[in-house]
């Protein structure tokens, strides 16, 4: 058992869906899953474990921001032998090309966290990316189901609430698409452990026109992503 999930061995499947709200992972679980069981509740960070279409996949609540996120992350790959992480998030439009409920594939995740720093001893601006595969399966993936997407880079960001929004234009204007707070950790862990991941976002808040979705539609009305991310990490050998 690891230190934050609890899972007993076994009971996490390779393919493991990352949403960070835990009630978003039980809805998941519930509504997409086949014979759902929850492995864990540890901190009331909820947990399941089911089939899609016959083939196993696990749900994980991860909280909000990287530090939170880091924590599940690592475990599911370093005690639960995870091979293929999507993350299942919301985030902030940056851009007037993006409505409210566009799903987003993130390419690529710029942050100003310091984790990265520290990890490469100051010495190295490390660029985290998505699984090629994943993001390539993804983008056929939502085509077949009929789901416009986005794919670009997204900004992963330290802190919810900031002095310097301005920055959000500057970032657009080099092509960033949305914020969020989580992809840069995934992305660098998942390169780490030699695993495969991919972040795919709705977009509940609009930071250029204020639009903005309930508490309610983002933990359950998101269901065009969840769609894609399911037959996403079952397509092909995503477990290798």
């Amino acid at each position: 058992m690891s230190t934050h999930i609890g899972a007993k061995p076994g009971e996490i499947a390779p393919r493991v869906l990352l949403p960070g709200d835990p009630l978003r992972a039980k809805w998941i679980a519930e509504t997409y899953l086949d014979d759902a069981k929850c492995y864990s509740n540890v901190r009331g960070m909820l947990g399941f474990t089911g089939s899609y279409e016959g083939v196993p996949v696990s749900v994980q609540g991860s909280g909000m921001g990287m530090p939170s996120a880091s924590i599940y992350y690592h475990e599911l790959l370093a005690e639960y032998g995870a091979t293929s992480l999507i993350r299942v998030g919301s985030c902030g439009a940056l851009t007037e090309d993006l409505m409210l409920r566009d799903v987003v594939l993130a390419s690529a995740s710029s942050t100003d966290s310091a984790m990265n720093r520290v990890r490469f001893d100051g010495l190295v601006d490390y660029a985290p990316v998505a699984s090629f595969e994943l993001l390539r399966t993804a983008v056929d993936v939502a085509a077949a189901l009929g789901v416009p997407v986005h794919v670009g880079q997204v900004f992963a960001a330290d802190a919810f609430y900031t002095d310097r929004p301005d920055l959000f234009d500057k970032l657009a204007a080099y092509g960033v698409l949305a914020v969020e707070m989580e992809s840069a950790a995934l992305y660098t862990l998942a390169a780490r452990f030699r695993a495969r991941a991919l972040t795919l976002l709705t977009v509940s808040d609009h930071i250029k026109t204020g639009a903005h979705t309930t508490a309610q539609e983002r933990e359950q009305t998101f269901a065009q992503m969840v769609e894609v991310a399911l037959a996403t990490v079952i397509a092909g050998n995503a477990d290798r």
